[in-house]
C-alpha cells in the first residue's frame, strides 16, 4: 500500500500506530520523527523496566514501579497496556492521546504488538503500521550490537521477536526500515500533513 492509498483509506487519518518487532529500530525512527518533524505528537509510554544508559524519564519513558503501574491500571488510565518480553509492563496513558487528537495534532504511538492490538479493538479509525527489519540477520545484529541486554535477555527477545514478525498481515502497511531518516519520512508521509496547520511545538 502506498502513501497515496493509504489517503484514499485513511482521508482523516491523524493517529498512527508504530509497531514492530523487538531491536527493529522503532526508539530510533521515532526520536528522528520527534527531531525533523516537531508538529507530530509522539506518545510517550510508561514502563516497570528501569532506564538504559543514556534515557530520561518522561523523554524515552515514564519509568514508574509496580505499584504506580498497578494504579494506572485500575485507574483506567492507560489506553492499552502489557506485559513484555515476559518481564517489564509498557502501556500508553491514555489522557495525552486524547488530549492530541482533541487539538487537531497529527499523533504516533510506538508500541509494541500486544498494545497496537488492544488499541486496534478501541480506536480501529487509527493507521497501524508495521516497522520490519530488512532481514532476520540483520535484526539479530542490531539486538546483539546494542549490547543493553544480558545473552538470556537477548534470547528471549529473539524467541519473542519471531512471534512478532508472524503478525506482519495484521497492520495497513508495512515500512522496512533500511535506513532510520527514510523510514522516519516514510512513516511522516502516511500521515496525511498539512505541515503549515500546525504550529511547530518542540515539546
Amino acid at each position: 500500500m502506498t502513501a497515496d492509498d493509504v489517503r484514499a483509506v485513511h482521508p482523516r487519518s491523524r493517529l498512527v500506530v508504530l509497531a514492530g518487532p523487538t531491536a527493529v529500530g522503532k526508539g530510533t525512527v521515532a526520536a528522528d520523527v520527534r527531531a525533523r518533524h516537531p508538529e507530530v505528537w509522539i506518545s510517550v509510554s510508561a514502563t516497570t523496566r528501569p532506564p538504559r544508559p543514556g534515557e530520561e524519564d518522561g523523554v524515552h519513558y515514564w519509568f514508574v514501579d509496580d505499584a504506580e503501574f498497578d494504579r494506572m491500571v485500575a485507574g483506567d488510565e492507560l489506553l492499552e497496556w502489557a506485559v513484555v518480553h515476559r518481564a517489564a509492563r509498557y502501556g500508553t496513558p491514555r489522557r495525552p492521546v486524547e488530549e492530541a487528537l482533541a487539538a487537531g495534532r497529527p499523533a504516533m504511538l510506538e508500541i509494541d504488538l500486544q498494545g497496537a492490538r488492544q488499541v486496534r479493538r478501541t480506536m480501529p479509525e487509527a493507521l497501524f503500521v508495521f516497522l520490519k527489519p530488512p532481514s532476520w540477520d540483520e535484526l539479530v545484529r542490531r539486538l546483539v550490537g546494542r549490547g543493553t541486554e544480558t545473552a538470556a535477555e537477548r534470547e528471549r527477545r529473539l524467541t519473542t521477536a519471531r512471534e512478532e514478525l508472524a503478525a506482519e498481515a495484521e497492520f495497513d502497511v508495512t515500512i522496512v526500515n533500511h535506513e532510520v531518516h527514510a523510514a522516519a519520512e516514510e512513516l511522516v508521509a502516511l500521515m496525511v500533513l498539512d505541515q503549515e496547520s500546525f504550529p511547530s511545538d518542540p515539546h
